[in-house]
């Protein structure tokens, strides 16, 4: 009997030295499961929050104010011409891995194009059509369709000029009229957010909408103060600071204009 108690005592050391073995390796198994690069399930949960979040987000329009959007770091380059369009309501962050701040919808004036101003890894940087101006923010690439506009806008106010460019070759170049000493043009790299065409429309058939807005008018006749493109039947107005703070151009000038793509960029120097 001793000997066969002895012989229990002896192996039970040996059982639980195994046992504990086990467990550790289970522990590794389940670490490794929750962190590795084979573990599906943790990417896919931190998309599904953030999706149950987007309904608490504030949207980016030419309607919206967001404070906490990140402003241009660089108004005054010209980008390269890459467009993005939101595949479906997209969070908007403030650097990439960042904190959500708002939401961008497909639509604004039609589809929704938006310039990218800078690129790290997976995610862009785009102009965004809410105040304040110069207003940007980070989306993940893979929620964007993406394109190229071959076009360029740059709106000289010293000079009250429009110069149209593609592939870096000048189209044209007009005299416009421009906001008024109370009312200016604001300056900075913004957009063409879309495209509304009223051949009833007693000033211009076609008014192509800003990612700006006046800095000192809430509203321009009850709409949300948008900085506009757009033509005007009196030719007296070109090369005059008259408008509200919309760039007034001649017919032949809005015929071409009207081609371009929506997300095209618009320079506004001082020049």
């Amino acid at each position: 009997m001793e000997q066969a108690s002895a012989r229990g005592r002896a192996s039970w050391p040996v059982g639980l030295v195994v046992l504990l073995f086990a467990l550790s390796a289970l522990v590794m198994v389940l670490k490794d499961g929750e962190t590795g690069p084979t573990a599906p399930s943790a990417p896919s949960a931190r998309l599904s929050s953030i999706e149950l979040d987007l309904k608490d987000l504030p949207v980016s329009s030419t309607r919206t104010t967001l404070e906490a959007a990140p402003r241009d770091p660089r108004p005054t380059k010209v980008p390269q011409g890459t467009v993005v369009h939101p595949k479906r309501v997209t969070a908007l962050y403030d650097e990439p891995d960042g904190e959500p701040f708002g939401k961008i919808r497909p639509t604004q004036f039609g589809d929704t194009w938006l310039p990218v101003i800078t690129r790290n890894r997976e995610w862009v940087q785009v102009l965004l059509p809410s105040k304040p101006n110069g207003s940007t923010g980070w989306i993940r690439g893979s929620e964007l369709a993406e394109a190229h506009s071959r076009f360029l806008v740059k709106v000289h106010l010293g000079e009250r000029s429009l110069e149209l460019f593609e592939d870096d070759a000048l189209v044209g170049s007009w005299t416009v009229a421009i906001g008024a000493g109370d009312t200016p043009t604001p300056l900075g790299r913004t957009f063409v957010l879309g495209q509304i065409i009223d051949e009833l429309q007693p000033f211009s058939p076609v008014i192509l909408p800003l990612g700006s807005h006046s800095e000192t008018l809430d509203s321009y006749g009850g709409g949300p103060g948008t900085v506009a493109l757009h033509g005007w039947t009196d030719p007296s107005v070109f090369g005059k600071a008259v408008s509200h703070g919309c760039v007034r151009v001649p017919d032949d000038a809005l015929d071409l204009l009207r081609t371009v793509p929506i997300g095209t960029v618009v320079m506004v120097d001082e020049a």
